[in-house]
């Protein structure tokens, strides 16, 4: 029996009679209360990610971790997200967290206030300090 270890966050188990992929939870931490967690809600195809520079077109919902209150979502608006990933034009838990998503994907970010708005907050609806969570599914690459 080996061990392949595939791109983001899977491990294959192969042995002579079949292989098995197993999906295993995606953590980013800079300390132990730092950081975006990814939970799959549906696999995308597991072949297309993004990269720095894609061009990028999801849909979302945000919420606050702390009471799951919502402050935004794409979704309620009927009109997609778009943007660049990986050059800071959103919160470094979505340039993080998203690039760990194949095409079609749809997880839940768990995102440390640190990796989301800090100390400012924003908007008047994320308050200073928030831990947030957003549903996300990657509907483009481009």
């Amino acid at each position: 029996m080996s061990f392949i270890f595939a791109p983001i966050g899977r491990i294959a188990c192969q042995s002579a009679s079949r292989r098995v992929a197993v999906a295993v939870p995606q953590r980013l931490f800079s300390s132990s209360s730092m950081g975006v967690t990814k939970d799959t809600i549906k696999e995308g195809d597991g072949i297309t990610f993004p990269k720095p520079g894609d061009k990028l077109t999801m849909h979302y919902t945000g919420t606050l971790a702390s009471d799951g209150s919502e402050f935004d979502s794409s979704v309620s608006r009927g009109s997609p997200f778009k943007f660049t990933i990986g050059v800071g034009q959103v919160i470094k838990g979505w340039d993080e967290g998203v690039a760990l998503m194949s095409l079609n994907e749809k997880a839940t970010l768990t995102i440390s206030s640190e990796y989301g708005y800090g100390s400012r907050g924003a908007g008047g609806v994320i308050p200073p300090n928030a831990d947030l969570k957003f549903e996300v599914e990657l509907l483009e690459i481009n």
